[in-house]
């Protein structure tokens, strides 16, 4: 009879397609909690303890590392650094074994978990879910799995709705929150509402004078960078798009229009401009404003008049976008002619009129004399009673120049502050030296001051 000897297994393979698992595995752990309370911290604290404690135990583990998020979400994987990591370090074969508290904890998302399941079998990494008893490399690990992360995927689907109906709920009252972070000029209050920050109130209005002067976005942003002026993300280069932002934003007026855009998905939080899909709401007066209502209106009506015109626009010059090309439509600018010699000018003509794709404008080039003139003549055409007119402004001009009234007034106010000053030391040196009742004391003291 043939003699038989049993050469012991190195290494251990599971029931599941015969997979191959070695006896000494490469155990890392997973925690996440997704706010940022003190309550979570506290759970979050926790679950990193444990787990270490848990696979140390084991002796036929050995302990790679645990991974971590905190303050994330777990509808999608993209922004979990911690999560992201691991897999990575995963699939390069440094882990054999997963270990974490639950589906939920490690995915809510049924898609990316199943298809990063998928992943992690095909490199030989199991995974194993605490709360359910699953080893992904168990026959009956998939089907439970899909069960358990679409359950996940639902709650998370009921908490984006209860947390959507309860701000449109804070909408209709009036409730609502700016990005203090990224927002230029405000700040939260002691009372929750927002309140101005001065210095960053300085820049939104300088940034609205900036642009009724005539200057453009870009003119602005360099402007901006050249004073060292930070942008909302406390950044030193502005962008187009956060002038043009800061501009059209209603809250610098002390306006509030809420709901301007909309998650389409609690899985991405992919957020969609509110064309008319959903209610918006609008807050008149909702909190202090940095640019007067009237001024802000005008820039609106400035912006659009720009919109409207069409072509680029700049504010480098008085003429700048005002004179239009009667054969193309282009505008005119500024050329400068022999611009390092003594016989230096300047001249405006058609921007297009050498074009290689268009053809050559028959409009005249024309000195800034020769546009004044020519503004002159037509407006002059346009008044038939400009003596009447002129009168008028003057009349406008004294009245504005007077100073007589105001510099009485000024004199008759000082003259009372040099009185009530008097008083206010005849007082003090009353009761100073004279047994007074204080009431009346701080009564008269008051009225002085008040005064």
């Amino acid at each position: 009879m043939a003699k038989v000897t049993v050469i012991p297994s190195t290494i251990q393979t599971s029931a599941f397609g015969g997979r191959i698992i070695p006896k000494k595995r490469r155990v890392a752990g997973y925690a996440r909690v997704s706010t940022d309370s003190d309550e979570q911290f506290t759970s979050f604290e926790a679950q990193r303890e444990y787990y270490e404690k848990f696979i140390r135990s084991n002796p036929n583990w050995e302990f790679v590392e645990i991974y971590t998020d905190e303050g994330i979400s777990g509808t999608n994987t993209k922004k979990r650094d911690g999560f992201n990591q691991m897999i990575k370090d995963a699939l390069n074969g440094e882990i054999d074994l997963i270990i974490t508290k639950s589906v939920s904890r490690f995915a809510r998302n049924t898609v990316d978990s199943l298809a990063t399941i998928r992943k992690l079998k095909e490199k030989n990494v199991e995974c194993f879910f605490e709360k359910e008893n699953i080893y992904t490399f168990d026959s009956k690990g998939e089907l439970l799995i899909t069960i358990m992360s679409s359950l996940a995927q639902e709650e998370s689907r009921s908490i984006s709705e209860n947390v959507t109906i309860g701000k449109r709920w804070g909408f209709q009252n009036g409730k609502f929150q700016m990005p203090y972070d990224n927002f230029l000029g405000y700040e939260k209050g002691p009372d929750g509402k927002p309140q101005i920050v001065e210095w960053q109130a300085d820049i939104v209005r300088r940034i609205y004078s900036l642009f009724i002067k005539g200057k453009s976005y870009t003119e602005i942003k360099n402007i901006l960078e050249a004073d060292g002026v930070h942008s909302p993300s406390d950044s030193k280069t502005w962008s187009v798009s956060c002038i043009a932002s800061i501009l059209k934003n209603e809250k610098y007026k002390g306006d509030a229009l809420l709901q301007k855009t909309f998650v389409t998905d609690f899985l991405t939080h992919k957020c969609k401009k509110n064309q008319g899909e959903i209610d918006q709401y609008y807050i008149k007066g909702s909190h202090p404003y940095i640019i007067p209502p009237e001024e802000w209106e005008f820039v609106q009506l400035e912006l659009k008049r720009r919109e409207d015109i069409g072509r680029a626009y700049n504010g480098k010059d008085i003429f700048s976008c005002k004179l239009i090309c009667g054969d193309c439509g282009g505008f005119y600018g500024k050329k400068v002619w022999h611009s390092n010699s003594p016989y230096r000018t300047e001249r405006y003509r058609c921007n297009k009129m050498f074009d290689k794709n268009h053809s050559q404008c028959k409009t005249p080039i024309l000195t800034e004399k020769e546009i004044q003139a020519a503004f002159i003549n037509a407006y002059n055409s346009f008044i038939i009673d400009k003596e009447s007119l002129i009168e008028d402004a003057k009349e406008w001009l004294s009245v504005l120049d007077k100073q007589d009234s105001i510099q009485s007034e000024i004199d008759a106010i000082v003259e009372e502050m040099s009185e009530l000053e008097i008083l206010v030391k005849n007082l003090i040196n009353e009761n100073a030296t004279k047994p007074m009742d204080q009431d009346s004391f701080q009564s008269k003291y008051n009225s002085y001051k008040k005064r």
